[in-house]
């Protein structure tokens, strides 16, 4: 994975919760389809079908659920920053409460990532992966 020129937590925390959300919905799909590539000798198309199961709002929804008691203090805080967002649109094919837990979910990932946690970020990736 491409990784940044880690900034500090402090300098993460100032970064707007829904450019970390963008960030870690792209970090997220990466991982996910590193995870079907490893494990499967199917075609692209359906990778990308499989991959679909993984990252939308409801499954996102559950992979947070799944890995909250795994989290630390700092990373409850991210994703709660991004779950309380208040995003320009909301999509019409999700719940919102859905939708809000996956926005959390993308903003840690992104945190994660920007931050240079990478360690962490696979480790919950692979615990998500394994349990889902």
């Amino acid at each position: 994975m491409i990784s940044p020129v880690p900034v500090t937590p402090v300098e993460a925390n100032q970064i707007n919760i829904l450019a970390l959300a963008y960030l870690g919905d792209a970090v997220y799909e990466l991982c996910v389809r590193n995870a079907l590539v490893d494990s499967s000798k199917a075609k692209a198309s359906v990778l990308h079908i499989s991959a679909q199961k993984y990252v939308s709002a409801k499954a996102q929804k559950k992979s947070m659920e799944l890995i909250m008691p795994e989290l630390t203090e700092d990373e409850i805080n991210v994703f709660k920053r991004g779950r309380n967002a208040k995003p320009p649109n909301m999509p019409k094919n999700a719940e919102t409460a859905d939708y809000r837990y996956a926005t959390g979910f993308e903003a840690l990932m992104g945190y994660l990532y920007i931050t240079g946690q990478n360690e962490r970020l696979n480790k919950l990736c692979a615990y998500i992966s394994e349990n889902m």
